[in-house]
């Protein structure tokens, strides 16, 4: 995987502007394997690998037996995929990586809350497009495609094959359409992204999977320029709880005209005098 460290922000667009189309992930700790919250979860628990699968089914079905008592329309937990995208909306873990189609957006989430180098991964979607596992060439795309509930339970759910989906549910929530979101699926949970790429051709057009280290030095003008473009968690959080987490960046963002401005009508308690 080819890894550029990015300095600073026209570094950042003049590389994005070389992958067209790709999808983005951003992750606050530089360096990490794209793994699922999912297998990081089952990970921690030391779960043995055999029992993966049985654990992932059992967490859906237990989430469509008492998730219908809080939501108005049910028909959402009728399709896996749905379900899993909304299990992950609210908070739960599943197998489902969120990826966004827009480089800002990645970086944002990758720089809001970083005190250190973060990390913008970008996943060459046009070219995985028409490719197939080299050990599985009959697994396209649209085989595989786990909008259909029997696919997703085959190819995804039996956590044997070592594929990789990217896309939407039918139906894209809120989130995801302020986002710019999509859903990056592995066949195999104990494999990150980066390991299940690896058994995919390389395209002729260049890597699958290219990490950008974003260096701490570019963070302060990325976050200024992020704002300007609006993107801040009020627009990509629609609702109370984005506008609320918003305020971090209102604290960060200062221009020095209104400071100024705003600092004479600042009172200063007169200083003490013996």
């Amino acid at each position: 995987m080819k890894t550029l460290d990015i300095t600073n922000w026209q570094q950042f667009l003049d590389t994005i502007s070389t992958l067209d189309q790709w999808a983005f992930r951003g992750q606050v700790v530089s360096g990490v394997p794209l793994y699922s919250s999912l297998s990081r979860r089952l990970m921690m628990l030391d779960a043995p690998a055999e029992e993966w699968a049985l654990r992932e089914q059992r967490t859906v079905r237990v989430f469509r037996r008492k998730a219908h008592v809080h939501i108005d329309s049910h028909s959402a937990l009728d399709n896996t995929l749905r379900c899993l995208a909304m299990m992950q909306h609210h908070g739960a873990p599943t197998r489902l990586l969120d990826f966004t189609k827009s480089p800002f957006v990645a970086a944002f989430f990758a720089l809001q809350a970083a005190r250190s180098d973060c990390t913008v991964y970008a996943l060459n979607t046009p070219a995985l497009w028409s490719l197939a596992p080299k050990n599985f060439p009959d697994l396209t795309r649209n085989t595989i495609n786990p909008r259909h509930n029997t696919q997703l339970e085959t190819y995804f759910l039996s956590n044997q094959f070592p594929v990789i989906w990217f896309g939407e549910p039918d139906e894209m929530d809120s989130r995801l359409v302020a986002q710019s979101g999509l859903f990056v699926i592995p066949g195999v949970l104990n494999m990150s992204i980066g390991e299940l790429l690896q058994g995919y051709e390389t395209p002729e057009s260049g890597d699958l999977l290219v990490r950008l280290n974003l260096r701490t030095e570019m963070r302060q003008e990325a976050m200024r320029e992020l704002y300007r473009m609006n993107i801040t968690h009020a627009t990509l959080w629609p609702g109370l709880d984005g506008l609320a987490a918003s305020m971090h960046q209102e604290l960060e963002i200062v221009w020095q005209p209104l400071l100024d401005e705003a600092s004479k009508f600042i009172h200063t308690p007169p200083s003490k005098t013996s």
